[in-house]
């Protein structure tokens, strides 16, 4: 045991430790919630992972996204993100891809190698695309859907994508699921307040993302710990 996962032991015991060491995780989208998803992740002791991101640090950022510092601005986010999570366990089997899914590609990246899949992107086509690759696959999922313009921390939950409310992303995904026939069998990482529709802004289409909310500093970071938490406990057979 190395000395750093001790606390973890006590909790998840020996064979709980091997499990999450032997476990193999995909994690797409590292900015406010995926990079604290992938944080999680590696502070439990899963032993190999994949981080897919093409963006870079921008100062509008630091509000919520643990790469982004000011020191960090301009800097890769797999770059970041990828020499903490080695500082955290050198002895992590870390593979980075830096490139922004296309529709595409989110098809082809999801493989039965995964023992688990947390999309953590935030473009509607990309995570629809990604969610079923993963189903077809047969691969687990969590994904994770709109913390813009929501402040309630104890109205984000973890449900099934067919009981989802109040969540514009969701009810778009959901939408386009059933158009593949898939009604249900997602789990998502949602939230039931009612969005601040004052606090949307409109982009340019730039990475298949229209228009973003604005956000605070603890909601995405929330959401990365709830998908977290799911994969966790089903890594240790807890679920």
């Amino acid at each position: 045991m190395a000395e750093w996962t001790e606390r973890a032991e006590l909790l998840f015991k020996k064979e709980g430790l091997d499990k999450l060491k032997n476990a193999n995780v995909l994690i797409v989208g590292l900015g406010g919630v995926g990079s604290f998803a992938a944080e999680f992740i590696t502070r439990a002791g899963v032993g190999k992972m994949t981080i897919v991101d093409g963006d870079v640090v921008d100062i509008t950022n630091i509000n919520r996204q643990l790469p982004a510092l000011h020191s960090t601005v301009g800097m890769p986010k797999i770059d970041v993100v990828g020499d903490r999570l080695m500082d955290i366990n050198p002895e992590l089997k870390l593979t980075r891809i830096k490139e922004f899914l296309s529709p595409e590609r989110a098809f082809e990246i999801v493989s039965d190698e995964f023992d688990y899949v947390m999309d953590c992107i935030d473009s509607v086509t990309p995570k629809f695309n990604l969610i079923v690759g993963a189903k077809r696959k047969k691969v687990k999922i969590i994904s994770c859907m709109g913390a813009g313009g929501k402040m309630e921390a104890s109205k984000v939950k973890v449900d099934d994508i067919s009981n989802t409310k109040s969540c514009f992303l969701a009810r778009v995904i959901r939408k386009r699921l059933k158009e593949v026939k898939i009604d249900k069998g997602v789990k998502v990482v949602y939230s039931t307040e009612i969005q601040d529709e004052t606090s949307l802004k409109t982009t340019d289409g730039k990475n298949f993302k229209k228009s973003f909310y604005g956000t605070n500093s603890y909601m995405p970071g929330l959401f990365g710990l709830y998908a977290a938490e799911t994969v966790i406990r089903h890594l240790l057979n807890k679920e």
